[in-house]
């Protein structure tokens, strides 16, 4: 990915410029009054998906590394309903990655659309599991991080 946010809006990214795909079904418990998925339940849904892939991929269980990703900012437009029982892919791909941080583009799709029901942003910046200090991103991390970054 690591488009300048100003070449592609993420609402006009498609289902094939994710270089990662992870499925999430959604439950009935997701559904709200308003008889659409909660707007919370997105959030859990690209959360679980990151780091079930990071942790897939590197072969790591990423909570017992030393260092560990802390959310610090997340964006999140949604574009379409989702609803029971739409099964959601989660596209990953990074927009940007620093020594201790990582931005996450994210988008979820539903089945037969390419377009986006949902765009986001997310970053993660890797901290001491005891200080909190700033740390560089762990090596098994900094790895899989390279299938989403193009060589430039």
């Amino acid at each position: 990915m690591n488009m300048p946010q100003e070449a592609v809006k993420p609402k006009d990214r498609r289902r094939g410029e994710y270089p990662v795909h992870v499925e999430v079904p959604t439950r009935w418990a997701d559904h709200d009054t308003y008889g659409h998925v909660n707007n919370a339940v997105h959030v859990v849904m690209l959360d679980s998906a990151l780091n079930g892939w990071l942790m897939t991929a590197s072969g790591v269980d990423i909570r017992t590394l030393q260092a560990r990703g802390v959310v610090v900012h997340t964006e999140l437009d949604y574009l379409r309903e989702l609803k029971f029982p739409d099964v959601v892919t989660v596209g990953i791909g990074v927009s940007r990655k620093g020594r201790s941080s990582v931005t996450y583009d994210i988008a979820l799709f539903t089945e037969g659309h390419d377009e986006p029901t949902a765009t986001a942003s997310f970053v993660h910046v890797y901290v001491d599991r005891e200080t909190f200090t700033s740390v560089s991103i762990p090596a098994e991390i900094e790895a899989v991080l390279r299938r989403l970054v193009p060589e430039t």
